[in-house]
């Protein structure tokens, strides 16, 4: 049996890395494997005659989520093109957040801004305007979504697959804010054909647009603090474990044999 070492991408919760476990532990060959939830990796026992490091990389990103071998940073050199996945997956969040915020503030501004008593266009005030009111909501709340799919794609994969995550929750939520909102447009583009302003009043105040901007922009906000402390965390026990000497003098039948403490 040969024991490996996994990093794990993707994961919000314990349902994860139980569905991890399950899809790893399923494949022929695998004796045991254990996901730890608190520094994202995985330990795995398998026989590598049946399968190898890549079968079960592909088993965990067929489970919805990401994954790649560790490394003995003692052993291996580390080229200057080398990306740490963590830092990159750390970058795409604050790139993430910085996106979702620069569309939810105006969108918060137009939807809620004139509940504060704060002005609005010309072109968006009034139940006649209705119509441009919602539909630039809805045009505000398209670059988040877009920037936050992964919520859609981990989210409805788990569910699909009938293990259910944070992240189905996450794209449950904010897609039923949204197609209600298009619903409600809709609505109001009718009700104001047939002059029924009455609706159009209804509808008009009917749209949670924003609910679904705000819910992918705080998770997002979460999911980047946690990411950080967890980096910080993991290259300070990277530091202490590399205070731990690499080799041992051991005497062998009246020999001293030098070998690498991991033996």
């Amino acid at each position: 049996m040969k024991s490996a070492r996994l990093s794990v991408t993707g994961m919000t919760c314990s349902a994860c890395s139980a569905h991890v476990e399950k899809a790893v532990n399923a494949l022929d060959g695998v004796s045991s494997a254990a996901v730890s939830l608190m520094t994202n990796s995985m330990s795995v026992k398998y026989d590598e005659k049946k399968l190898s490091i890549d079968d079960i990389i592909s088993a965990v990103k067929k489970a919805g989520y990401g994954a790649y071998e560790k490394t003995d940073s003692a052993n291996t050199a580390k080229s200057a093109d080398t990306k740490d996945p963590v830092s990159e997956h750390l970058k795409e969040l604050k790139t993430r957040l910085i996106v979702s915020f620069i569309f939810l503030i105006p969108l918060f501004y137009v939807s809620m801004g004139h509940m504060m008593g704060l002005p609005l266009p010309h072109f968006l005030h009034g139940d006649k305007n209705a119509v441009s009111f919602a539909f630039l909501q809805f045009l505000l709340t398209l670059p988040i979504l877009y920037i936050n799919r992964s919520y859609f794609k981990v989210g409805f994969k788990t569910l699909y697959h009938r293990a259910p995550n944070m992240d189905s929750l996450i794209a449950i939520g904010s897609s039923a804010a949204v197609i209600y909102g298009i619903i409600a447009l809709f609505k109001i583009g009718s009700a104001i054909g047939s002059g029924d302003m009455a609706t159009v009043s209804r509808y008009s105040m009917d749209l949670y647009f924003e609910s679904a901007g705000m819910i992918l922009t705080l998770i997002t906000l979460g999911k980047y603090l946690e990411t950080r402390s967890k980096q910080k965390t993991s290259e300070a026990v990277s530091k202490l474990a590399s205070l731990s000497p690499k080799f041992a003098t051991v005497i062998k039948d009246g020999a001293e044999t030098t070998i690498p403490t991991e033996q």
